[in-house]
């Protein structure tokens, strides 16, 4: 019975690898039926054996064959699949959305209207950022998409052609900017970690303050010297250049701690952590200074004014964030979306209601502590909403570096002042690198580590484009003429800042860190482990 059940399942697996094409195995060998007559493992053996000889064979030439097929059937699919789909969706949404607005609109949506040049910068602008993100050399961190963003405007605005046709309101083009400014305070104030700031402690406040105020002075001095402006404006123009980029150095970070580079000494935390506290004074030093350069009066009432801006900032940020960490209350559904949504518009209105009040100053401080206030309220639960605010930024980013780019006239800018803004901007990154040197030289770093922060704290790129046309629009709101020009002067700073410094602050960060930085030894420990478990192995098995 057991001879005949056993011939009946192979003469059954046997028809099965027949229709499947293959060659049966008892015909390629007398010795499997042999072996059937002995005990029921051989005849499982040779039925397992048999079925896996079915099932293995087969698809490696047609894997071969369908690789190509798949890609043509793809691309000339209809409906179109893939890459094709995907462009002709891009394509199909950017003139919905033309469409749309220009129903509502009309005139304003053709070329030459306010509306079509915002629409038609928007979208080059990110068609920059996402060639700029497609650049990728080696290993290295890819270039700050942001550089893409700039350059569009730019092109935009210093085209013959495409700049008859693209005209952009000067209020509206303000306004963006201070939306995008908002968010980007927003996501500083939430990015603060009160629990990092107590580990790192000095060191973290040595080297948020002494490189960006170092920095800060001597672009002030050489300002003065070389392009003759006001020390108020002078220190403008050195805040705007004090402040460090998060969105070159995080994201660089990011990939040098999950490469295990210098996480045992916590570089990595250092550097972010340091960075938002950097940001923060900066903002807090050049709104002060704006506030105080177009406030009439004595020097003193001037020092008077600034403190008072700062003191109303605080107090400002600190009364709102307090309310939004318990309204809305935790028994409320979509509590996320109505927390960003109140800290998202409680920012923007600080922003613009400080400058509609006279307190241009006060509103990024109370942006920042209002932010902070909350997200040391709401603890873990912050992640979702930081992860809502990102998207704003997202949306909004192309608009600020867009806008950037186009404020620069390659007419209106004389060689000798873009050759006096690059002595500036190099001279002040020399004082800063030798400032962080020296403010990291007590911490417990070796020479290579402390090389690398130094180096580390050069891009620029976000705080600069935020922050660096403020003093230009609101000169054009006072209609002063001497002050258009010194802000320009900031202006071009700024572009210049962010064009030099960002590109070569992500490659040198992206080369410096893998060579300078001592790798986390995560595979010895692995090993170490698997001889333990290998021990316990050896001595659990019977003699």
């Amino acid at each position: 019975m057991v001879r005949g059940d056993v011939h009946d399942s192979e003469d059954s697996e046997l028809s099965v690898c027949e229709r499947n094409g293959m060659i049966p195995m008892h015909e390629q060998s007398e010795e499997p039926t042999a072996g059937a007559k002995g005990a029921d493992g051989n005849a499982q053996t040779e039925e397992t054996a048999l079925l896996d000889h079915c099932t293995q064979q087969p698809p490696e030439p047609a894997a071969e064959s369908s690789i190509p097929a798949r890609t043509w059937r793809q691309i000339f699919a209809c409906p179109p699949q893939g890459l094709l789909a995907q462009t002709v969706t891009n394509v199909a949404f950017v003139v919905l959305v033309w469409a749309v607005v220009w129903s509502i609109t009309g005139a304003e949506c053709l070329p030459g209207g306010n509306l079509f040049g915002i629409l038609f910068l928007y979208f080059f602008a990110v068609i920059g950022g996402k060639i700029f993100g497609f650049i990728k050399i080696g290993t290295l961190p890819p270039l700050p998409a942001l550089l893409g963003m700039l350059l569009a405007g730019f092109l935009i605005r210093n085209t013959p052609f495409i700049s008859d046709f693209v005209q952009i309101n000067l209020r509206w083009s303000a306004a963006l900017r201070n939306i995008a400014l908002s968010i980007i305070l927003t996501r500083a104030g939430l990015g603060l970690d009160p629990k990092a700031l107590k580990k790192l402690k000095a060191v973290c406040l040595r080297l948020a303050f002494g490189p960006c105020l170092s920095e800060t002075g001597t672009a002030a001095v050489l300002a003065y010297l070389f392009l003759h402006l006001p020390w108020q404006w002078g220190f403008i123009l050195g805040f705007v250049l004090g402040a460090v980029s998060p969105a070159v150095v995080v994201p660089s970070m990011l990939i040098l701690q999950a490469g295990g580079y210098g996480v045992e000494k916590g570089v990595p935390t250092l550097l972010m952590a340091a960075g938002s506290i950097d940001d923060i004074l900066a903002i807090t030093g050049f709104n002060t200074c704006l506030g105080m350069a177009f406030s009439s009066g004595s020097t003193l009432y001037n020092v008077l004014r600034g403190v008072l801006e700062v003191t109303v900032g605080i107090a400002a940020g600190g009364i709102l964030g307090m309310f939004i960490r318990y309204f809305p209350s935790h028994d409320q559904a979509s509590l996320a979306w109505k927390r960003s949504y109140f800290i998202l518009g409680l920012s923007m209105f600080a922003v613009f209601g400080s400058i509609y009040f006279g307190f241009p100053g006060s509103g990024g401080l109370c942006t920042l502590v209002l932010a902070f206030v909350a997200g040391v309220g709401w603890s873990d639960e912050k992640r979702e909403i930081e992860k809502i605010v990102a998207v704003a930024w997202n949306i909004f980013q192309p608009f600020l570096f867009g806008l950037i780019g186009a404020e620069v006239s390659i007419t209106s800018l004389r060689p000798e002042t873009v050759g006096l803004c690059v002595a500036i901007l190099g001279i002040a990154l020399v004082v800063r690198i030798i400032a962080t040197f020296l403010m990291v030289s007590f911490a417990g770093f070796n020479f290579k580590e402390k090389v690398f922060v130094s180096l580390a704290w050069i891009p620029k790129a976000t705080v600069q484009a935020a922050i660096g046309s403020l003093a230009l629009d609101t000169a054009r709101q006072h209609q002063d003429e001497q002050k258009e020009k010194y802000g320009m002067d900031v202006l071009t700073v700024a572009f210049l800042a962010i064009l030099i410094t960002a590109p070569i602050g992500a490659l040198v960060i992206g080369l410096a860190g893998p060579r300078l930085l001592q790798k986390a030894q995560t595979k010895s420990k692995e090993d170490e482990e698997g001889a333990e478990v290998g021990e316990e192995a050896e001595a659990c098995e019977p003699s």
